[in-house]
């Protein structure tokens, strides 16, 4: 290994072991592997472990009720969970579970150097329990009316109807979901970690770069307010780790379940000799460490966590990695219009690859919501990866075999443009490396775009019709091969069923740093289609079989004819002089930054060709400003300057769509100029 190589450990947060994958989750899971492939095919010794969150009261019930053992649930619902990743071609080094005895130990070890150091305190609680099934309640067990509207059958920490939170000792007739029975209060002894005593160490580890500065400022917040000790331990019968010495008293899931990570590398390292525990985890330990994860557990990675690692004398992660939720066609994820979609149900009958490129395409390092819409998904991958990549391929490796005995061409005439697409590799590398997803596919598919204008210039089918032409042609295709092969290294990352394909159509293994090498003279094989285009048939036949039995059609919308898109009515007319005084010019966006305090605003920098202005522009919502920076846009010049609470805005750019994440600055052609007048 040389001294260049970074020794890098990755987790994703693990799912829990009483259900099934489904898309919201795979977000995550595809998001790590994209950046773990991207790692090793950069030559880094890259580990990625998981394992299935196998602890609880939950799974404990769902056993019972199935009629088998917690330890079948777990182990059955494991083969499931590593079948589906395996099919979605996610690759953990290790897949484990928290019912270990890596984990058992690890936690204990742990808990007790937390207890030696006088970080454990103990007290009596008093809680509902379930004097039937005897068990104390967590809140989402217990239902009942809700005080403040009156709904019945709502859980015991919110209302579903009203929103209203309460605790609940407040529902009105509360039940046992368990059983039915009136729950009583009753006592008993918790044991409490001292998180308040690692304020100051959390005020400091939380501002050292480890965190997204969104996530960063939200627990700003919760610190500045005051943390709480964290009960630790649930009462018997309860599924997981007994505490040391304390007959009847269990570590709460939470507990043990990130400790999993551990686990999972140490369960590694026993069948690995190149892997050291200690290497990766002890408190002085160089290697690098990352979690990726929801926003929703952001409270147990980067508080709990961190702190506990530091009393029981553990190095802390490099850098938690948190993503947004999975909305589908913009909104939640819902059984009744069949767009809460399972893994299996979507392997039943799309191509996994489709979802990767779709959602990497998406992904920012940011921590917002990502919207899965369907007919987008599949115009995205039709065009980006069917019609701009594969296509390239397709168009011009029959030539190399039937023309040329499947030997590319051993000269290029085109080593300026070949460079052009070697050179942005170091910028797609950094895209990557920042987890910058979207901005890397976008980039890649510039390139793909300056392939294909390339080969529709040389047209090889006209070419190779005329006598003479051999050497030209020769020329043209080997040319676009390699570029082909230098997209599906950029893309190898995301699209690794893809890039294998290629890697035996080729002949050769795709690496970054051997993308620097041009294939000249290299003999390929007959090449095969790669992938099919997106069938919306088969997307509409995934969400009937994801809909719930009951579900009913949802009713269509009734729309006016002078209505927009968004169902705002349309603006009384107005002379054709009255819009030929508007001024529309091509602006390049010099900058953009977030404007404190505004929750819809951006601060745009426009060059005109000479002049700067500056503008507020309402599209923050759709827009992180360094996706903005480079661009050219349309805006009104001739508008009158407004003077707002955050500065003069000088004019207003032009933008489409009916709000939210769907705005779209209008972007005129490639060669527009700053300061051209739009006609």
């Amino acid at each position: 290994m040389s001294a260049s190589t970074r020794k890098i450990l990755v987790t994703s947060a693990l799912p829990y072991a009483n259900g099934p994958i489904h898309l919201g989750h795979l977000l995550e899971y595809i998001q790590t592997d994209i950046w773990v492939r991207f790692q090793k095919l950069r030559g880094h010794q890259c580990t990625y472990v998981c394992a299935d969150d196998a602890h609880g009261t939950a799974i404990m019930l769902r056993a019972e009720k199935e009629g088998i053992t917690s330890e079948q649930l777990i182990e059955r619902v494991n083969s499931e969970h590593q079948q589906d990743f395996s099919d979605f071609l996610i690759r953990f080094d290790n897949y484990y579970s928290t019912h270990s005895e890596e984990n058992r130990e690890l936690s204990e070890y742990i808990y007790n150097e937390c207890l030696k150091n006088g970080k454990i305190a103990q007290r009596s609680v008093t809680q509902a329990f379930d004097p039937e099934k005897e068990l104390f309640l967590a809140d989402r067990f217990i239902k009942g009316t809700c005080p403040k509207c009156k709904t019945e059958d709502q859980y015991g920490d919110n209302c579903e109807a009203c929103g209203a939170t309460y605790s609940p000792a407040e529902l009105i007739n509360p039940k046992s979901a368990i059983s039915g029975a009136t729950p009583i209060e009753k006592s008993s002894t918790h044991f409490f970690f001292k998180l308040p005593e690692f304020e100051e160490f959390l005020k400091t580890w939380t501002r050292s770069g480890t965190l997204q500065p969104q996530i960063a400022n939200k627990l700003s917040e919760w610190l500045d307010s005051g943390l709480q000790e964290w009960d630790i331990s649930r009462d018997a019968p309860y599924f997981g780790f007994e505490i040391p010495n304390e007959p009847g008293k269990y570590f709460y899931v939470w507990l043990d379940a990130p400790i999993g990570y551990m686990a999972s590398f140490k369960n590694l390292c026993l069948r690995d000799p190149d892997l050291n525990f200690d290497d990766y985890w002890h408190k002085d330990s160089t290697a690098e460490l990352y979690h990726f994860i929801g926003k929703d557990i952001i409270n147990f990675h980067a508080l709990f966590w961190p702190a506990m690692l530091s009393c029981a004398g553990f190095r802390t992660p490099t850098a938690v990695n948190a993503h947004g939720f999975v909305t589908v066609d913009g909104t939640k994820m819902s059984k009744s219009r069949g767009t809460f979609i399972m893994a299996r149900t979507y392997l039943e009958h799309l191509d996994p690859e489709y979802l990767r490129y779709y959602f990497a395409a998406k992904l920012t390092r940011h921590v917002d919501d990502l919207d899965l819409n369907l007919t987008d998904f599949a115009q995205k991958v039709n065009s980006d990866v069917v019609g701009k990549v594969v296509n390239i391929a397709s168009r011009c490796a029959n030539f190399i075999t039937k023309n040329f005995d499947g030997k590319l061409s051993p000269t290029t005439d085109e080593e300026a443009l070949l460079n052009r697409f070697i050179e942005a590799g170091d910028e797609i590398a950094d895209l990557y490396e920042n987890r910058d997803f979207g901005k890397a596919m976008r980039l890649i598919m510039e390139l793909a775009d300056t392939a294909n204008q390339y080969i529709a210039d040389k047209a090889p089918w006209v070419v190779a019709k005329q006598e003479g032409k051999e050497q030209e042609l020769w020329l043209i295709c080997s040319n676009a091969i390699n570029m082909f092969r230098q997209l599906v290294t950029y893309l190898a990352p995301v699209l690794p069923g893809i890039a294998e394909k290629t890697e035996a159509f080729l002949g050769i293994q795709l690496t970054w740093d051997a993308r620097t090498k041009l294939l000249l003279g290299n003999s390929v094989n007959p090449f095969t289609p790669m992938m099919g285009r997106v069938d919306v048939k088969q997307i509409e036949k995934m969400v009937a079989a994801s809909a719930s039995p009951d579900a009913k059609p949802a009713k269509q919308e009734k729309t006016s004819k002078v209505t927009s898109e968004s169902n705002e009515p349309i603006a009384s007319e107005i002379e054709f002089d009255d819009f030929a005084k508007v001024d529309l010019r091509i602006a390049l966006i010099k900058d953009a930054q977030h404007v404190e305090g505004a929750d819809k605003l951006l601060q745009l920098t426009l060059d005109l060709g000479g002049e700067t202005r500056n503008v507020f522009a309402g599209i923050k919502s759709a827009y992180q400003p360094e996706q903005l920076i480079g661009k050219h846009t349309v805006m009104v010049a001739n508008l009158k300057s407004r003077k707002m609470k955050f500065g003069m805005s000088e004019g207003m750019v032009l933008a489409a769509g009916p709000g939210g994440k769907d705005i779209w600055i209008l972007e005129p052609h490639t060669g527009a100029k700053p300061g051209m007048r739009v006609k």
